[in-house]
């Protein structure tokens, strides 16, 4: 067993992909009062300002280090799906992101709370609406990738949910704290190192 030393500005994680390969037998809804609402073609600042509240304490970046039109061509391509959860006063507090554009698989890209709402058991409705949008005909599986920068609850919440986890892989990126796309106060639990401490 070996150690390989990761420079200080950059950050490692450990991804596990799940699948589903079989739809979920159908079951009553769980209880939440948020609701779903489908966002298409949403505006950058608008997606980002979501993307952001919701995944700012677990280092997330991919879409904020994109070019507007970058991200457009994403978000906008008729192969993805956008849901964004509201909560009775018609706030945006957390997101549900499918991509069907490599059939007859579709991902889970994107699913999450904003920290104010999560842990109050509103994951198992918003997995059953994944559910209900994800199985449509054709789609023979349905896979998701989490990662040890997530809530630690995520990897777990995910097999109880029935996915199966089928591969596992490390992940080293610049720490995007560093570089000015998130506050330096983020995730507070995965240390910061701005100095090569060898030299201390």
């Amino acid at each position: 067993m070996s150690l390989q030393d990761v420079p200080p500005h950059r950050i490692a994680t450990v991804v596990t992909t799940l699948e589903m390969r079989e739809r979920p037998k159908p079951a009553p809804l769980p209880a939440s009062h948020l609701r779903l609402a489908r966002w298409k073609q949403p505006e950058a600042e608008k997606y980002r300002t979501l993307f952001r509240r919701i995944g700012e304490p677990w280092l997330w970046f991919s879409r904020l280090v994109m070019s507007n039109d970058t991200l457009l061509q994403i978000i906008h391509s008729d192969a993805i799906e956008i849901h964004a959860v509201i909560d009775p006063r018609g706030i945006e507090v957390g997101l549900i992101e499918l991509d069907f554009g490599t059939p007859p698989h579709c991902e889970l890209s994107y699913f999450g709370l904003i920290p104010e709402i999560a842990g109050q058991k509103h994951g198992r409705w918003m997995m059953a609406q994944a559910n209900m949008l994800a199985w449509r005909k054709g789609i023979e599986c349905f896979w998701v990738h989490t990662c040890t920068l997530d809530h630690p609850s995520a990897l777990g919440f995910y097999r109880k949910s029935g996915f199966i986890p089928v591969k596992r892989q490390i992940e080293i990126f610049d720490d995007p704290r560093l570089i000015g796309l998130l506050p330096r106060d983020a995730a507070r639990h995965i240390p910061m190192l701005q100095a090569d401490q060898s030299r201390n």
